[in-house]
């Protein structure tokens, strides 16, 4: 494994090779609902200040060692004497956690003994199978503790309970889909239950309950679902459940009763895939879908593999909104594959996974299905080169930048190596766009008039208007205002020519900013607007688009005193939080600073260190 692909290793590699988690750990830290530590049969000193809980959830989820003056301004900022006041925090877990515990150093390192069990680190890091047997999982992260005169921290600590409770809800999800694939409806129909409780609104939650009840063979119970789902969509959102419910509710629970040769199958694959790529969509999807009911019949388990993987790639690829079927239809793939030793068919099926879940910005999974896909892939081929560009694409996302670089180059190699030019394409559109936030213009126009190239010389128009409007945003940066508005202008009339609601979206989030350096205020309001509505259309659409187009959205709104300012801010401050997209959590505090929010610069400031982006930290430091 090379250096780029150890990057990945965390603080959960020490669970790691344990089997079941419960039997490997000695100790246990619980921040998940009312903090605690179990250290077995051995006494615990109980902490005598909330404080010393929050120190020590600030030491075990900052990415990096924070340095002494910054936890004493943290947290103790009131006292008389604030470095004191942290010695004494330190002290206090230091009794706590036993005399295996490192906590020294300036910045403060914490390394906890061998044997840790940490419930937070288990939802982000951790497999659903370990996860969802948390007694805390769903609650919320140190539940029902307020920091009194600690605006700063309280304000980091409402951003990671986001996170944390989008990761349990993204295990439970998981977990329901695994389950699924086993066989153990009941298990999945619980999981689903509960994840549908913590975000009734979330289209694939529901489409995904309605789906199982009708595995189940509970026809009733799927069109309660639905009607409920229906009536709550309606009253909340006033608009009916989209694509991914309707899929499931429709799509056929059958299976073959005759027997069916495999070369038969495999022609029925090869002639639904040769009609997707011809542009009869439905009419592959179809052949599909026939040749996996067909597979089952028979006794072939790679070609029950093969056919599922196939039709959730087209259902992933090639029809809008149903990346949720998609998804189940992977998790049964790779549960066959592994049944049967077929790890490179595990590989295609992961790494199908980690894609949707980076698109849904579930970048602690993507992160986890990708690794080991990459792990299971072992060799530098057209696969190999996919999934390092999308691990890229995780990392670019989070404002992982350096790491993010490192993976993009080598998907670049990985791909030339292969003569994958769509690959390289998208690599280097994904470098480019990283130039771009970085504000590096004259590398960012030149990366992405090389991934405009790439995509025509690979014939992939489906993609151009992504790399063009982020070229199109480098000339509006540079003040070349005739210029960026021909090549956006170019980019929204090939995104909606291909009804692609992120690249429309992208590209009128240009014609937003484009309209108001016109100086026409008005116009930019109802561009912008409408890139959100086009950006969220469907359920399964690329999230971190949607936060881009908010940033702008807040700025705006900012610069021209518009009264739902404040409300974009913090749509845009919750959606950075569940996400852990950093870059946007730092913009959403700025924003939020700049309306008077206390706590909120300093906060940014904190997280901002974190970030290697010298454009966020002349914002954060003017």
């Amino acid at each position: 494994m090379n250096e780029t692909t150890r990057v990945f290793d965390g603080p959960f590699d020490r669970y790691a090779g344990c089997g079941h988690i419960s039997r490997c750990m000695g100790q246990y830290i619980y921040l998940l609902g009312r903090p605690s530590i179990d250290r077995g049969s051995d006494d615990v000193y109980r902490f005598r200040s909330r404080k010393s809980w929050g120190l020590l959830a600030y030491l075990i989820l900052r990415e990096r060692p924070p340095t002494r003056s910054q936890l004493a301004s943290l947290l103790f900022a009131e006292a008389d004497d604030p470095l004191r006041a942290l010695r004494w925090g330190l002290s206090e877990i230091r009794r706590a956690l036993g005399n295996d515990v490192s906590l020294e150093g300036d910045p403060v390192v914490l390394a906890l003994p061998a044997g840790t069990l940490v419930d937070v680190e288990v939802v982000t890091r951790g497999l659903s199978a370990d996860a969802v047997r948390l007694p805390g999982l769903g609650a919320e992260l140190l539940d029902g503790m307020a920091f009194r005169d600690a605006a700063a921290f309280e304000s980091w600590l409402l951003s990671e309970q986001r996170h944390i409770a989008a990761a349990s809800e993204a295990i439970l999800h998981e977990a329901a889909l695994s389950s699924m694939s086993l066989g153990a409806l009941e298990d999945a129909i619980d999981y689903a239950v509960r994840v549908v409780g913590m975000n009734p609104l979330e289209e694939n939650h529901q489409a995904l309950l309605i789906r199982l009840y009708r595995l189940a063979g509970d026809e009733a119970a799927a069109q309660r679902q639905l009607a409920a789902c229906t009536e709550m969509f309606t009253r909340e959102l006033d608009m009916p459940p989209g694509p991914a419910v309707q899929a499931a509710m429709s799509e056929p629970v059958n299976r073959a009763d005759d027997l069916v040769s495999e070369v038969s199958v495999d022609a029925i694959v090869e002639a639904g895939s040769a009609a997707i790529s011809a542009g009869a969509v439905e009419a592959g999807v179809l052949s599909l879908r026939t040749a996996v009911v067909l597979a089952d019949g028979g006794d072939s388990h790679p070609l029950r593999a093969t056919s599922r993987i196939a039709l959730a790639e087209a259902l992933i690829h090639s029809m809008r909104g149903l990346d949720e079927e998609g998804s189940a239809i992977l998790h049964t793939a790779s549960q066959i594959a592994r049944e049967h030793g077929r790890q490179d068919l595990v590989a295609q099926a992961l790494a199908e996974l980690g894609y949707v879940d980076f698109l849904r910005a579930r970048y602690d999974r993507a992160e986890l299905w990708l690794t080991d896909a990459l792990r299971l892939a072992g060799g530098s081929d057209s696969l190999t080169a996919r999934i390092l560009a999308v691990l890229g694409s995780v990392e670019s996302d989070r404002a992982n930048y350096g790491k993010a670089l490192a993976l993009f180059e080598e998907a670049v190699e990985a791909s030339r190596a292969v003569a994958d030019v769509r690959r390289e394409a998208y690599a280097v559109s994904m470098l480019g766009r990283i130039h771009l936030l970085r504000k590096d213009l004259d590398q960012a126009a030149d990366t992405l008039d090389a991934a405009i190239k790439l995509s025509e010389r690979g014939r992939w128009l489906a993609f151009m208007p992504w790399p063009q409007a982020l070229r199109g945003e480098v000339e509006l940066a540079r003040g070349h205002i005739p210029e960026a508005s021909e090549i956006l202008q170019q980019a929204f009339a090939r995104a909606c020519q291909l009804g692609d609601p992120c690249w429309e979206g992208l590209a009128a989030r240009g014609l937003a900013l484009l309209a108001d350096a016109k100086g026409d205020a008005k116009h930019a309001f109802e561009v912008i607007t409408d890139a959100r509505v086009r950006c969220n259309r469907l359920a399964d659409t690329y999230i971190w688009m949607d936060a881009y187009i908010l940033d702008t959205q807040c700025a705006l709104g900012r610069q021209h005193g518009h009264v739902d300012t404040e409300h974009w801010i913090d749509s845009m401050r919750d959606l950075a939080s569940r996400t852990g997209m950093k870059e946007f959590i730092v913009r959403a505090l700025l924003h939020g600073a700049a309306m008077g929010r206390k706590g909120d610069a300093a906060a940014a400031r904190l997280l901002a260190a974190d970030i290697d982006n010298p454009a966020l930290d002349r914002l954060v430091d003017p």
